[in-house]
């Protein structure tokens, strides 16, 4: 068990050693044992229990029995921000393994991962240090997963034309793209858009792509669409789609929009291959003509 003197206490509560002191005696809570030399020594779990509550209820008496009742509390976006906040990768990895003993892998991306990296981010300049650590530790964890994903057992691939740029929130989205796509028995890969058409071909053989799907707002629709057309020349049938509004709310195209989230766009994906496989067709013919 972690513990921390008083002045470190203090400090990761915002608050002086003195009010420490005061809360310990009028509450009994947190708890300190004493060393060998007399001095407190606080438990980190109670000290970071109590400040989470703090953050979330902003009075002192409400924090110290939301601590008591749940400890460290439960893994949430909130907490997650929290540790970030702090620059602290190895706690942040640990509350995602709190999580995925209680949630699915595709739960805490959508639930915990992306939410909390998404608030650090919210009312600010996205060039802040907090943020910036936040994302790139997100893409870290995404991409640890994805590598441990299990292999593909379906006919599908799904091929992910990229347009996001680094600390942009929906590149960490096309990342939690391809790990839930994969997850799901997909083969995807995701390739960036600043590429030569004419020199993806390789790529496009080994894949054979039976969907190609668009993110991010950093391309052009022609380089979408040059991107797109050497896909359906090494594929036919190959079905284009809209993730986070990759593509200009303008109505010159049809291509059908995944929505925001992960889970749903992959849900949509699979629908479509199940359709296509019971000889349905698509729910949107008009898509397959579109961009």
């Amino acid at each position: 068990m972690s513990a921390i003197r008083t002045n470190a206490a203090a400090a990761m509560l915002g608050v002086s050693p003195n009010t420490l002191r005061s809360w310990e005696r009028r509450f009994g809570f947190p708890s300190p044992r004493r060393s060998a030399g007399g001095h407190r020594q606080f438990d980190l779990a109670e000290i970071e229990a109590l400040r989470q509550a703090l953050e979330e209820t902003h009075n002192v008496s409400s924090a110290v029995s939301v601590a008591r009742e749940r400890g460290s509390g439960p893994s949430s976006p909130l907490r997650l921000r929290s540790l970030l906040q702090r620059f602290d990768a190895d706690a942040a990895d640990r509350l995602l393994e709190e999580s995925l003993a209680v949630r699915s892998m595709e739960r805490t991306v959508e639930e915990i991962l992306l939410p909390a990296v998404g608030a650090l981010g919210e009312g600010r300049d996205r060039t802040s240090p907090e943020y910036g650590f936040g994302w790139q530790w997100a893409t870290g964890w995404l991409a640890a997963q994805t590598r441990a994903a299990p292999p593909a057992h379906r006919p599908e691939g799904v091929l992910v034309f990229d347009a996001t740029r680094a600390l942009d929130h929906d590149a960490l989205h096309a990342q939690a793209l391809e790990l839930v796509l994969r997850r799901a028995g997909l083969r995807a890969l995701t390739l960036p858009v600043d590429l030569d058409p004419l020199r993806i071909g390789r790529a496009l053989v080994a894949l054979t792509p039976s969907a190609v799907v668009l993110v991010g707002d950093h391309a052009s629709l022609d380089t979408f669409g040059r991107l797109v057309y050497a896909a359906r020349r090494s594929s036919e049938g190959v079905s284009v789609y809209d993730f986070r509004g990759a593509l200009p709310e303008t109505g010159a195209t049809t291509v059908p929009r995944l929505g925001e989230r992960p889970m749903a766009a992959r849900e949509k994906l699979l629908a479509d291959f199940d359709a296509a496989a019971r000889g349905e067709g698509r729910s949107d013919p008009k898509a397959s003509q579109a961009l």
